[in-house]
């Protein structure tokens, strides 16, 4: 592997199932906060910024694990790990990826540009929660539903109180399905002492899953009502609500391979939920 392919495979852009993530809350809220109507330059600059924050996410958590993951069988390869590329290089590219979204980010007006710090400061404080914490799960969430206030910021020029249950909603999401790739690493995190919630909910995992689906589908009904979505946007709920008890049925038979299945197709839930809204409006 070459010095560039080192710094690519940082970044995960040939695994794109996590700006996936990323992206379709942010267009839910775009699509929310501007009435069915997102304008082009919103468009664009909220997909590239995706791509480049979940880059930049990338590059940092591979900073922080990069004592462990030559440790793990599955991570062992990774350029940090192998030491194809250097602790501050990484730092460098990190920055040099966050200052490209923050480029985009002064197009847009004063308050969603105060708001894009939280999403550095966030991204950045994922990856260490693993080392303090069995939910970093959740801030793993925060940190990809930060988009949401932006985009109504981006689009209305304030953050109304509606954008919380949907900030919720997608932290709820992240429970569930980072939970699922947490599964495969069970055996190595115990080894090396990272956390999760796989970890913490072990034997009940599905229960807590059941209650992480519950909680979701209930938010995403209120969104619904809290603006006005038509037929299109229920349709798209029973649909999620099929996916889930599938998913359920996988998560309950505690197989790594399974429950990393459900992780990777996760992100066709966001775009089932993002289609219900267009449809909607």
């Amino acid at each position: 592997m070459t010095k560039l392919q080192g710094f690519i495979a940082l970044t995960r852009i040939n695994k794109p199932v996590g700006i996936y993530l990323v992206l379709w809350p942010a267009l839910w809220a775009l699509w929310l906060a501007s009435e069915g109507t997102p304008s082009p330059h919103l468009l664009v600059v909220f997909i590239l910024g995706a791509i480049l924050m979940r880059s930049a996410g990338c590059v940092i958590n591979d900073y922080a694990d990069r004592n462990f993951d030559g440790q793990v069988a599955r991570t062992s390869e990774r350029p940090l790990a192998t030491g194809l590329i250097g602790s501050k290089e990484a730092l460098i590219f990190f920055a040099v990826l966050c200052l490209l979204a923050f480029l985009l980010v002064l197009t847009l007006n004063r308050l969603t540009v105060w708001l894009s710090l939280g999403a550095v400061f966030l991204a950045v404080l994922y990856p260490f929660m693993k080392r303090h914490t069995h939910w970093p799960q959740a801030f793993l969430g925060a940190a990809f539903a930060w988009a949401i206030p932006m985009a109504f910021a981006a689009v209305l020029n304030e953050v109304p109180w509606q954008v919380w249950p949907i900030f919720l909603i997608t932290l709820i999401w992240s429970l569930i399905y980072d939970t699922a790739y947490a599964v495969g690493d069970m055996k190595d995190d115990l080894k090396i002492g990272v956390k999760s919630t796989a970890i913490l909910f072990k034997q009940h995992l599905w229960q807590w899953m059941a209650l992480f689906q519950f909680l979701m589908l209930c938010l995403l009904w209120w969104v619904g009502q809290l603006f006005d979505l038509g037929s299109s946007y229920y349709v798209s709920l029973v649909l999620v609500l099929g996916w889930f008890i599938v998913d359920l049925m996988r998560l309950a038979q505690q197989d790594a391979k399974l429950a990393f299945n459900v992780f990777l197709q996760n992100h066709w839930i966001g775009l089932i939920i993002l289609l219900g809204i267009i449809f909607s409006k």
